[in-house]
């Protein structure tokens, strides 16, 4: 599928009657976490503060690291996790997980963190009535990363997703971890051999798109990338104890799972994947394939109770090897996204939002919905859908019809070897969560017409100047010859 090599960036498209109005915040590449308007005006920035991702809090302030761990030594490790005012002071951090001393590098302590995290207060770290995350007091929930061992899967030194919530103080109250659960997993005798053999083994210095290392680093086995607490739902107010207010939904990318842990036993009470074709309703469904951001729409939201993921597609998965993953690695490959919106007991889809409610031509032009890693989805007050699909820096608002309201493009790149303008994941706030700020005008943005669209000093359509193919023909029809007058200009269609 091709591009364009130069297109427009910030805001596109802005229907004020048809958008939920609120800041959106998104770590911009190189910057810092930025605040931006409907319009695209930014209207703060955090410069330097990284995000992975970055929230925001009521009162103006906001999550984010101040630095990340030499990727020589470690992959994906954020130096702390801090909670930043409007004017950058750091007013809450934790650390204290590991002390580590890499080599060429101060000894220090570090978060460990990555991916994920959840203040008390909020269930998934974006505005849903009455539950807004603290700012005060009260623990968080932080996804960190673990050097491990489990020989009953794999001889190999494994990178772990642990989980961890520690009170106000920094104080680590709780802890769950991953490879101690394998057998809950569901893993089938082709995937455990493969496990064994290579549990996705990253070096050193090697990004989300490197290749396999089998020789060196740690197996990134499950590579989770989003944890929150369920909240209050329906579904536990019938009687399904599976989804307990305090319980927790997290996905592994590497394993295309999504899971639900009881935090009073740690057992995993709720599974979907790693195989999407062992009943009717999960082959109904479809695999889930390298998914990102799954969570329980919270209370006081439409479609709340449901499940709301981010389907990347791309390449995920473990299994008997097949041509496209001759290893067995990343077995389940597909070439377009797709965001779902299922019922967590019948699994059926309640809402979608795929190449073909994009209006693409599937699959001809299904891969212009497509982000094989990063991306979100946030369902908004109104019943819109905030959706980041990441790999190209695009954020865009979609009503319940399928509708794009408001798009956003990052103007910002990384530096390579990964030189994308990509956006791990951006959430829309209240315009209230922010009183430093003056309430911004909604001003439209109308959709250009990428016919008549032209950058400055390329030639504009000239339809006047066109001689119709029919004209052309009648002209050949006269003078006995395929040709026409020596002073009329050519049609679009000539010259070869």
């Amino acid at each position: 599928m091709g591009y364009p090599s130069v297109f427009p960036t910030g805001v596109t498209v802005y229907n004020p009657e048809k958008t939920w109005r609120g800041y959106t915040l998104f770590q911009a590449a190189g910057l810092g976490a930025l605040l931006i308007d409907m319009s695209g005006r930014e209207v703060q920035l955090w410069r330097g503060l990284q995000g992975f991702p970055n929230k925001l809090l009521p009162g103006g302030q906001v999550f984010g690291s101040t630095g990340e761990r030499n990727p020589r030594h470690g992959f994906q490790d954020q130096v702390d996790l801090v909670q930043v005012d409007f004017d950058g002071n750091i007013v809450w951090r934790f650390d204290y997980l590991e002390h580590i001393r890499d080599p060429g590098e101060p000894e220090r302590w570090f978060a460990r963190q990555h991916h994920d995290y959840q203040r008390a207060g909020s269930p998934v770290g974006y505005y849903a009535p009455g539950q807004e995350p603290l700012t005060d007091r009260g623990n968080t929930l932080i996804l960190v990363h673990e050097n491990v061992r489990n020989e009953k899967f794999s001889d190999l030194p494994l990178l772990d997703d642990k989980i961890i919530e520690v009170d106000w103080q920094g104080h680590i109250v709780w802890q769950w971890r991953p490879f101690e659960h394998f057998e809950e997993l569901g893993f089938d005798a082709d995937a455990r051999a493969v496990l064994r053999e290579n549990p996705n083994v990253r070096a050193p210095g090697t990004s989300a798109l490197g290749g396999d290392a089998p020789s060196e680093g740690h197996g990134d086995w499950l590579h989770i990338n989003s944890l929150s607490v369920l909240g209050p739902n329906r579904w536990y107010d019938r009687g399904d104890e599976r989804f307990h207010p305090d319980n927790l939904i997290w996905d592994a990318r590497e394993a295309n799972i999504i899971a639900i842990v009881d935090k009073r036993s740690g057992k995993i009470v709720w599974k979907l994947g790693p195989r999407y074709d062992q009943s009717e309703r999960e082959r109904a469904l479809g695999w889930i394939i390298g998914q990102h951001h799954a969570h329980i729409i919270p209370r006081g939201l439409p479609g709340e109770g449901n499940l709301l993921v981010f389907d990347n597609g791309g390449w995920a998965g473990y299994g008997a090897p097949n041509p496209g993953a001759p290893h067995g690695l990343k077995t389940a490959q597909r070439d377009h996204s797709r965001v779902l919106e299922i019922d967590p007991i019948t699994l059926e889809i309640r809402w979608q939002y795929t190449p073909k409610e994009a209006g693409f031509a599937v699959p001809l032009d299904a891969a212009r919905f497509y982000s094989p890693f990063v991306s979100s989805a946030q369902r908004l007050p109104n019943g819109n859908t905030l959706i980041t699909e990441g790999s190209d820096g695009r954020i865009f608002e979609v009503t319940p019809e399928h509708e794009t309201v408001w798009e956003y493009i990052s103007p910002y790149w990384r530096k390579p070897p990964l030189h994308l303008n990509l956006v791990y994941r951006a959430y829309r706030y209240p315009y209230d969560w922010v009183p430093q700020l003056e309430r911004p005008r909604p001003i439209p943005v109308p959709r250009l017409d990428v016919k008549t669209f032209r950058v400055p000093g390329a030639a504009a359509l000239g339809r006047d100047r066109v001689i119709a193919l029919r004209d052309v023909a009648t002209t050949a029809l006269v003078e006995g010859a395929l040709c026409v007058p020596a002073d009329a200009p050519l049609p679009l269609s000539a010259g070869g």
